[in-house]
């Protein structure tokens, strides 16, 4: 979770009040946030929210405190102003770092404090809501020192050069990736490409170089600056645009005059940004109450919703909902009965003692688990942890196999998190891939849950427990990964077989299905060198993946 810290002062006076240090949790609470420490005007909080990149400053955070106490109630509005900034987008980004978003905002008193939070919320935003700058990448630069229009253009790494932030001399695109320190870092995300992406003004003076570093000419901003240009870029337009937002509304709450920037993709693809029109969602009232467990009138659903920062009206028996456009996390009305939970406040909430009584305890298949990590690890293997969610392309294509049915999701974020996994292998191989440069022999394994197509079950879909164990260095082969496998079931105290099997993720001959009681359970063997090639792999990979909600119902 994004650890944030603002000053105390700061925070009183964006707020509108004098902050007691008894009232910080509650207070923080509003932000969903939790109150950690105080050293010296330093508050420390943790934000329980990782879809809400609007609560990483003092600014997003003093914004929700206010609609709580009442000082502020519905959605924030933000005037944007008209301009002439235009940034022009080259075509040949399209397969690079194709989609940009902008604002201008003038008028700013630049304070250290103001500062610290621009780059605290650059960071947390890049690091955790972009994916490590994969998905988001923001710049701010000095506006006044930027000659109008603006292009956003792919250059060969040899054909330009120029002075990267905190350094005194130019260096040429594969230089900065090669000898700064941002450089070397954000390599990766440029890996592969011929040309890498510029944003270069009228006078021919490099801003930055997304995403990797912005120029020290523009590029750095100081308690002399008054304007400031900001831009975003990455794939997807809603994730660009909702980091957008969200941080020139926490510089347009600083007092800053926000400007409207167009973005020209083509003759008829324009993009006017920031764009703060409100999202717009349907709640039914009747679930209101009865999923909070409150008893609330209407009028007092309505007061709450205006206090957790949205605008909301009745029509009938349904609650029509209007949410700011820094706010992408809203997906269903249970988000909406969340937030009003949140305004209403938590520490308001009465407790009761349950209605029946319950014995805690572990489940058999977390007990399973951890059993077999504990193996694992007493074994000289790393556990890992991936995520749930990925993209076709690395579900089957870098696995050399054709589309599976699998869960999609409807309205997904980014492409890149568009499915839901149904089986393991392509996390540990993209795990892998990360991992070149760490020394070899590489051995690691995950116990995670996929999620499978079922057309009978209530949700369509079945959550299996999986186990994926994997082993890469030069001599990697089907019978040391099956010794494993063998040291492992026999401590279960299970027999298994393994059967010929044709898997185009596979070595031919190489690959088998794993069986236990005559039950499938799993699959073991060598990847096949195509596959290899797709995740950039230079070491052979053996693994086998077993299907621990099978195998609990055999062992115990």
């Amino acid at each position: 979770m994004p650890k944030v810290e603002v000053s105390k002062k700061d925070m009183e006076k964006l707020v509108g009040k004098k902050i007691k240090q008894s009232e910080l949790d509650d207070l923080l609470s509003y932000a969903k946030c939790e109150y950690e420490s105080t050293d010296g005007d330093i508050i420390k909080t943790e934000c329980k929210d990782t879809n809400r990149p609007d609560l990483w400053c003092a600014e997003g955070i003093a914004r929700q405190i206010r609609g709580g106490i009442g000082k502020a109630k519905g959605v924030p509005e933000y005037k944007i102003r008209s301009s002439n900034f235009l940034v022009r987008v080259d075509p040949n980004l399209k397969k690079i770092r194709p989609r940009i978003a902008c604002a201008v905002v003038k008028n700013i008193k630049i304070t250290d404090e103001v500062i610290k939070q621009v780059i605290q919320m650059q960071e947390k935003i890049t690091g955790t809501f972009g994916r490590n700058r994969k998905e988001a990448a923001i710049g701010v630069y000095d506006f006044d020192k930027i000659k109008w229009p603006v292009r956003y253009g792919a250059y060969a790494p040899s054909k330009l050069s120029f002075i990267p932030l905190e350094m005194d001399r130019e260096l040429n695109l594969l230089q900065v990736l090669q000898k700064h320190p941002k450089g070397r870092e954000f390599a990766h995300l440029l890996e592969g490409h011929k040309k890498y992406p510029i944003l270069i003004d009228a006078d021919k003076n490099v801003l930055s170089m997304p995403p990797v570093i912005n120029s020290n000419h523009s590029g750095k901003v100081t308690a002399d600056t008054k304007n400031l240009f900001i831009e975003v870029t990455g794939f997807d337009d809603q994730t660009i645009h909702t980091a957008l937002n969200a941080v020139v509304a926490s510089l347009a709450d600083r007092g800053g005059n926000l400007h409207a920037v167009k973005v020209k993709y083509g003759l008829r693809d324009n993009v006017v940004c920031p764009n703060f029109k409100s999202g717009k969602i349907k709640v039914a009232i009747a679930n209101v109450n009865q999923l909070s467990g409150l008893n609330l009138t209407r009028q007092q659903i309505l007061e709450n919703l205006k206090k957790a920062r949205l605008n909301a009206s009745i029509s009938g028996n349904t609650l029509l909902v209007e949410y700011p456009a820094y706010r992408q996390d809203i997906l269903h009305e249970v988000d909406i009965i969340e937030d009003l939970l949140v305004a209403y406040g938590y520490h308001n909430l009465e407790s009761e003692d349950p209605e029946i009584a319950v014995i805690g305890g572990e489940l058999e298949l977390e007990v399973l688990s951890r059993r077999i990590r504990e193996f694992l690890v007493g074994f000289g293997a790393q556990g890992v942890i991936t995520y749930t969610l990925t993209n076709k392309d690395k579900l089957f294509n870098r696995m050399n196999i054709k589309n599976q049915k699998c869960i999609e999701i409807a309205n997904p974020v980014s492409q890149n998190w568009s499915v839901l996994r149904n089986w393991l292998t392509p996390s540990i191989m993209e795990f892998l891939g990360n991992n070149t440069n760490s020394e070899y022999p590489q051995m690691i394994f995950e116990a995670g849950d996929v999620v499978v197509p079922n057309s009978k079950a209530e949700t369509m879909s079945d959550t299996v427990r999986k186990l994926v164990f994997a082993k890469a260095h030069q001599r990697a082969n089907f019978t040391e990964i099956k010794q494993i496998l063998k040291t492992l079931l026999n401590g279960l105290e299970l027999e298994f077989e393994v059967d010929e099997l044709d898997h185009d993720s596979f070595i031919p001959g190489r690959v088998g299905l794993i069986k236990v009681s005559n039950k499938i359970v799993g699959i073991i063997g060598e990847l096949h060198p195509s596959v290899l090639k797709r995740w950039r792999l230079e070491n052979p990979v053996a693994l086998f993946e077993l299907n621990l909600t099978e195998l609990l119902k055999l062992v115990v």
